[in-house]
């Protein structure tokens, strides 16, 4: 230690867009997928901005042929092309290759904008293997091509051109992301979303993979958008949508409407931008909400005696969509996940607070409804209280003399390393408990398929034995009161059998963790087990497959070695040291982490596929049918 050198030749300074491409990460949140379509996003940003402040009214994204490149273009006022006074350079080149250069930095251009970092384009720059903007202004058409952070050439004028616009073509790296193939479904929505956000864009999007093209342009705004919403999620509205509209700073645009669902959902935005970890406005939103119910039970005296009302039971079945224009938002991260903004919360709150209040005592039957869907709220938490009670940990010496008989607990009480198998059967569960390592590993049996909990509500849920074991022995109690610091053991792995049969299992469990258990999934403690389908033997080596596909596989690769393939029809046929050694042992094993990367995507499927409607279910499996090449039963 005492001999090393610390110098001025030590320290390495990144130019240009060498930060970005050494740390992706910083700027667009990862290189997953979420990275990948954070650059279409970014651009995007850019055009609605355009149109934002009334510059632009229509806005074209296109897939190309490869499912990898992207053209994003705007008949706004296209990207100066004059050259910098201080830099020497156009104002495109400086744009698309400086960090924190734009337009946005004052007020004179736009006055209000998603992107205020000046960063957005030129990380698209940085982290594409190949970029081609076109510009139309001044006259005439302007071309300059870009790769991996760098001008490939100078800029380059054109013929005569009629209007004005800009357009970006670029190709994520793959020295960058694993995957580069865009998700078209993804593009959708968010177009859609922002057609909905902004009355009157016109955006269109084509899809060359697919050949097809679609137009999206919503006169009526967000008022448009909860009707789908409602219907789309299946949800039954009580009482009728209310809409406001709030023009002095910061502009406000909402609508919400309370349904039967015991979700709340609020989808909010910052000047166009999607703020899923909420801030300040929502923050102000939801304080408003709150208060002008309160006011309007008060003022009706209409609260039951002896009831207790809580600002959840208020919040409980409420869907609201929130876009607020603010003229300098603070964002939490390049992302832009989260409001930070401290001013915006009370005018928010106020505002709120006196128009739903108003619309309430002025629309008598309508808050009716209201009122009787909160009483209903209050009276099934305070009966899911009293149920979780009977069930939920005291102290942990005592839960462990409370946990259910056929739980085989692990010694350890460390919960980091603690890990929970719930697993299918009686007999497989035998199987589980002589395979495990009991220093760690806790193994639960479950017996038949659990209930389907896609509908029902958290006391229904404790009243079945099943899940109700499950929430003692994780001891950090369902619903609401969801504690992930009370969590006994910070794996929990579900282990069924490799048929549709444990499959279905597995997605009834699943329905449980996401609608009573949801912080449990977003922790990353929630884990699938994937035991073997096949056994296959090539000489003396042995291998495991999940799957047909992982089976014909390693049959492909014998090299003149007769295959012997031994099938599991399911875990009660391993012995104790098979199921040790392919599924229970962390050496070995292999386990997929459940993680929700869309959400509004799983809760269709949710939806669709566990909710009490049929004909949806029915769609969904007429429209897949075709991709099922065998039945297993």
């Amino acid at each position: 230690m005492g001999g090393t050198k610390y110098t001025a030749k030590d320290i390495t300074v990144l130019e240009g867009l060498e930060p970005v491409r050494k740390r992706p990460g910083m700027y667009i949140g990862g290189v997953d997928r979420t990275g990948l379509h954070h650059l279409l996003w970014e651009l995007l940003d850019n055009s609605v901005d355009e149109a934002m402040n009334g510059h632009c009214d229509r806005i074209g994204v296109k897939l190309h042929k490869d499912g990898k490149t992207l053209t994003v273009t705007d008949n706004g006022r296209g990207i100066p092309v004059d050259k910098h006074p201080k830099h020497k350079k156009s104002a495109l080149e400086l744009i698309l290759t400086t960090l924190h250069a734009g337009g946005k930095f004052e007020n004179r251009n736009y006055y209000h904008a998603g992107g205020l970092h000046g960063v957005g384009a030129s990380v698209v720059t940085a982290l594409s293997s190949s970029m081609k903007a076109h510009v139309k202004r001044d006259g005439y058409h302007w071309e300059q091509s870009f790769a991996r952070g760098a001008a490939k050439a100078p800029l380059k004028k054109g013929s005569p051109a009629r209007g004005t616009g800009t357009s970006v073509t670029f190709t994520p790296d793959p020295q960058i992301f694993s995957k580069t193939d865009f998700d078209p479904k993804l593009i959708r929505e968010r177009l859609e979303s922002r057609s909905y956000l902004h009355r009157g864009l016109h955006l269109s999007f084509e899809n060359e993979v697919a050949k097809t093209t679609e137009e999206f342009h919503h006169d009526k705004g967000i008022a448009e958008w909860i009707d789908k919403l409602v219907v789309d999620r299946n949800l039954k509205v009580v009482g009728v949508p209310w809409s406001a509209e709030r023009d002095d700073s910061p502009i406000v645009e909402l609508v919400l409407a309370w349904t039967e669902s015991t979700e709340e959902t609020t989808l909010s935005f910052v000047n166009g931008i999607p703020t899923r970890s909420g801030g300040t406005h929502e923050n102000g939103f939801r304080g408003g909400v709150v208060k002008a119910v309160r006011n309007y039970l008060s003022v009706k005296n209409l609260t039951p005696k002896g009831l207790n009302v809580t600002a959840e039971d208020i919040r409980e079945g409420l869907v609201a969509i929130l876009s607020v224009y603010v003229q300098e938002p603070q964002f939490q991260g390049q992302t832009k996940d989260r409001l930070n903004n401290p001013e915006v919360t009370t005018p928010l709150d106020n505002f709120v607070r006196t128009g739903l209040e108003n619309y309430l005592l002025q629309n008598q039957t309508h808050a009716a409804a209201v009122a009787e869907r909160v009483f209903l709220a209050a009276r099934a938490r305070s009966a899911s209280r009293a149920a979780a009670q009977n069930v939920q940990r005291k102290t942990a010496i005592s839960h462990r003399l409370n946990l259910p008989g056929k739980l085989a607990d692990c010694s350890s009480t460390n919960p980091a390393i603690s890990e929970l198998f719930l697993v299918e059967g009686d007999s497989a569960g035998g199987s589980a408990k002589q395979a495990r390592d009991r220093e760690f590993q806790a193994i639960l049996p479950l017996r038949g398929k659990v209930l389907n909990s896609e509908q029902a509500s958290l006391s229904k849920v404790l009243a079945n034995r099943e899940l109700s074991d499950i929430v003692s022995v994780l001891g950090c109690n369902a619903g609401k009161n969801c504690d992930t610091s009370k969590l006994r053991y910070h794996k929990i792995c579900l282990l069924m059998d490799a048929d549709s049969d444990g499959h279905h299992i597995c997605t009834l469990l699943l329905t449980f963790f996401y609608r009573h258990m949801r912080p449990l999934i977003d922790g990353g403690y929630v884990f699938i087990a994937q035991p073997p389908l096949y056994k296959v033997e090539l000489g003396k080596q042995v291998h495991w497959a999940l799957d047909d596909d992982e089976r014909d596989q390693i049959i492909a690769q014998a090299n003149g070695k007769q295959p012997v393939v031994q099938r599991f029809k399911g875990l009660g046929e391993m012995n104790p040291p098979t199921l040790k050694e392919t599924t229970l042992d962390p050496a070995k094993r292999r386990l997929l982490r459940v993680a929700i990367n869309d959400n509004d995507g799983v809760e269709n499927t949710m939806k669709t596929l566990m909710g009490r409607d049929v004909e949806p279910r029915f769609k969904f499996i007429m429209d897949h049918a075709a991709a099922v090449e065998e039945l297993d039963i």
